[in-house]
Order: C-alpha cells, then sequence, then structure tokens
C-alpha cells in the first residue's frame, strides 16, 4: 500500500520502492539503506536534478547511480510505494541489496516504453519489469485514439448524410 507522510516521518526501509513526483510523470528509486537510494538516471542527469530534464525521454541509455535520498528527491513530492507488494512477492531483502549495489555505475538500455526507472526499480523488487505509469499512458492513448476515431466516424457519417443531399439538391433543379 502506498504511504504520503511528512519528510520528518517518512522512514524507508532496505529494499522500499520510492516513487518522486516530477510533474507529469514519477521517477522511481530503490532505498537501499543508510539514507541511500539506487535509480535508473540519464547520463545527463545532475545530482539533485532528477530526472526531470528532457534528456530523460530521449536518451537510449542510463546510468544506474547510487545517490542520497534526500540530493535525489530535491524539493519534489515523494512516497514509499510498494503497492505491487498485493501483486507479486517482494524478493529478499539482500538479493534486492546485492543486485541494487552491483549495478551502480553500469550503463543500461533506455527506453521510455520497456525499460525505464520504474521498470528499474520494480525489477530489483519483484524481479518483473513493470510500469503502471506506461501501462496508465497506453491506456490513456488507446482511450483518445478510439476517441479520434469515433469522433472521425461521426464526421464522415455526417459528410455523407449532409453533404449527399447537397449535391442530390443540385441534380434535382
Amino acid at each position: 500500500m502506498a504511504l504520503t507522510l511528512s519528510k520528518h516521518d517518512m522512514k524507508p526501509q532496505p529494499g522500499d520502492l520510492i516513487e518522486i513526483f516530477r510533474g507529469p510523470y514519477q521517477h522511481w528509486a530503490v532505498y537501499i539503506g543508510d539514507g541511500y537510494v539506487v535509480h535508473l538516471a540519464p547520463p545527463s542527469e545532475v545530482a539533485g536534478a532528477g530526472a526531470s530534464s528532457v534528456m530523460s525521454v530521449l536518451t537510449e541509455k542510463a546510468i544506474v547511480k547510487k545517490e542520497e535520498l534526500w540530493d535525489m528527491v530535491g524539493t519534489d513530492q515523494w512516497k514509499i510505494n510498494n503497492s505491487l507488494d498485493e501483486k507479486y512477492e517482494p524478493r529478499p531483502v539482500h538479493v534486492i541489496l546485492r543486485e541494487a549495489r552491483a549495478l551502480v555505475g553500469k550503463e543500461l538500455p533506455y527506453c521510455i516504453f520497456r525499460g525505464n526507472c520504474e521498470h528499474f526499480a520494480n525489477e530489483l523488487r519483484y524481479g518483473k519489469a513493470e510500469s503502471r505509469q506506461v501501462r496508465k499512458a497506453g491506456e490513456v492513448a488507446m482511450v483518445a485514439g478510439l476517441a479520434t476515431v469515433v469522433g472521425l466516424g461521426f464526421v464522415a457519417l455526417a459528410g455523407a448524410l449532409f453533404g449527399g443531399s447537397k449535391k442530390e439538391n443540385k441534380n434535382t433543379q
């Protein structure tokens, strides 16, 4: 279950997923203890700036970084979010931490749709690379696309019904 607490109340445990709210999207990290997180970030990102740069979606490579939680979060809102615990069994904490630490400094392929920071964090915690942001965005795009198709269908239907009658009127006069 997701928690939203004040800065002073938040006490993540090693292996917890941290969701950081960065405007239109969320950035994700894994808490590894002692005030540090591991996260997947574009190489151009500077510490504390977060993944808010345009480069975070345009790059094909990303670096696994270890940073202090407060430096990485900056002034953004954040919460502990292990909500996929309801769907998947979390891996043992020592496995999450071992793998997270082993990946620090490595360059990994990055794709906003198939390999973003949320995929990375969920893969560490659950062994499943999943991104609810991408799934939600896909659902919104599908609904918007369907609405566009339906809207175009109505325009075409109206054109056929009302456009054709003008033509017929010209022919009968």
